[in-house]
């Protein structure tokens, strides 16, 4: 397995819902248009997948079929249901109650504008979904069928970019269904919020988190051929701009090339162990000689989760991010909220990690440099240094609070820092948090919400948002509509709402 993001050879299947009450005719007629609109939203450029147009449904077992098959094939990452025109809603029961993957109840008709004029009984019984998907919208309700519902014409832009964000969400957590994560050595000591619960995310997320010694990373790393770092080193000159130290005829090239050997045993370990994701800590380094600071930058910009310290909860968040953002502008990472400029009415966040921030945030030519690190006991690592570009973002957090797990996702402009930063060696990136700094930062540490974050630009917050519904996970927003009394008012109610939704 690789962490590969592409999502070109992933399906939604498109599912039209009617009867045969109408007749042949008419369902000659629904098929044909119910084909022409998922042939729409498949060609359309803001959905990444393919959208796979299934025969109409008119009675309980085709639906519990087609909901089977779908939840038992991989390449299938969700459902679009659309009622042309009035399915009853009874004929559907079984085969939600049977479906696995993520739904969408797409709200729209086959035209747009209405033809006055020409209108009768037939054309009345033919365009009825806003009917039929009321009747729909009522069995969802009472199964309590998780779901997201999108209104308007296909033709409508927000309704495919609600249609592709959705499925980018469903691309994420089928990516988290089927994650396996390796975590390195354990927790950093006496760090709370990196631990939890490990059988709770496998039930509530999919995703298998191990641990294995980093000795045996170490005879992966051990194991790399001095032809292959010569190779990789030559990789690396070709697309940053490496220090002259480290070149080949540099005093530290040596550490370069252990920073390469470091990537190949770590790369060859996560590909034959099947992983998404992984997992690192300073106070357990085994034998290895440097803390993996260009590797994991360059394993998350192919894809792969990581967490810091242990922090498996956040590689899982990282994984989602980088494939919900797959082939869009911008990228994903690891961040950490690292120190504050408090200038009033221009405070700003300044966050970074110790080396392991993604490239992916930067369209600029990062540089790879060595430093000291002054934490870990063990030789300078490499790193590539680079500023995150300015745009908006989203820095999202995956907690666990005993009897659920919470994501508390903040909107955020990335900006300019206000000065240049020649001493901080590592990748960084400058924000303001919206709704303001206090009101955000206030926010954030009411909900108990984590230090390590993943930041990313390439996705907003309605990813986030139809990620968690799929999970079932809580959810806390903050963002310019955000008060300190919403957000303590949220997190009491959701206490009562997600303990007694879990049942006795």
């Amino acid at each position: 397995m690789s962490a590969a993001n592409s999502l070109g050879d992933r399906e939604v299947w498109f599912l039209t819902g009617s009867q045969h009450l109408y007749g042949e005719e008419t369902l000659r007629l629904v098929a044909a248009q119910s084909s022409q609109i998922a042939a729409t939203l498949h060609a359309a450029h803001d959905v990444p997948v393919r959208v796979v147009h299934k025969p109409v449904l008119t009675d309980p077992e085709s639906i519990r079929r087609v909901m089977l098959e779908a939840s038992a094939d991989d390449t299938v990452i969700g459902l679009i249901a659309w009622m042309h025109t009035f399915s009853p809603a009874k004929m559907w029961i079984a085969g939600l109650n049977a479906l696995g993957k993520p739904l969408l109840h797409l709200h729209t008709q086959a035209n747009v504008e209405l033809p006055w004029a020409d209108i009768d009984f037939a054309f009345m019984n033919l365009n009825q979904a806003a009917h039929g998907d009321r009747e729909f919208g009522y069995i969802l309700a009472r199964l309590g069928v998780r779901h997201k519902t999108v209104v308007g014409h296909v033709s409508d832009p927000r309704v495919t970019s609600a249609v592709g964000t959705w499925a980018r969400a469903a691309a994420g957590w089928a990516a988290t269904r089927s994650l396996k994560l390796a975590r390195f050595g354990d927790n950093m000591r006496y760090v709370a919020v990196t631990e939890g619960d490990k059988t709770e995310a496998e039930a509530v997320f999919g995703v298998q988190v191990n641990s294995w010694s980093v000795n045996d990373l170490v005879a992966a790393v051990d194991n790399a051929s001095d032809a292959d770092v010569d190779a990789l080193v030559a990789e690396y000159e070709d697309a940053y701009d490496v220090a002259g130290e480290l070149r080949g005829d540099g005093a530290r090239h040596k550490s370069l090339r252990e920073g390469a050997a470091i990537e190949l045993g770590l790369r060859s370990f996560l590909e034959r162990g099947g992983f998404g994701a992984f997992t690192t800590s300073f106070e357990d380094l085994g034998g290895l000689r440097q803390l993996p600071g260009l590797a994991v930058q360059r394993l998350m910009a192919d894809g792969y989760g990581f967490g810091a310290e242990g922090d498996w909860k956040t590689a899982i968040l990282v994984r989602a991010a980088k494939v919900m953002g797959a082939g869009l502008p911008g990228g994903a990472s690891l961040m950490e909220d690292y120190t504050y400029d408090l200038t009033p009415g221009q405070e700003r966040i300044l966050g970074a990690h110790m080396l392991e921030v993604c490239p992916t945030l930067t369209t600029a030519r990062p540089r790879l440099e060595v430093h000291p690190l002054g934490i870990g006991g063990r030789d300078d690592p490499v790193r590539l240094v680079f500023t995150a570009d300015p745009g908006p973002g989203v820095v999202a957090a995956l907690s666990d609070v005993r009897d659920r797990f919470r994501i508390v996702a903040n909107t955020v402009q990335v900006v300019e820092p206000t000065a240049p930063l020649p001493n901080l060696p590592v990748g960084r990136a400058v924000w303001k948090p919206a709704p303001d700094f206090r009101t955000s930062a206030a926010a954030w540490l009411t909900a108990g919400a984590a230090h390590h974050t993943v930041m990313s630009t390439a996705i907003g917050i309605e990813a986030f948002e139809d990620y968690a519904r799929m999970a079932g996970t809580e959810l806390l927003i903050i963002d310019d509509t955000t008060t300190l009394r919403d957000v303590e008012q949220r997190i009491t109610s959701n206490a009562a709402y997600y303990r007694l939704a879990r049942g006795i």
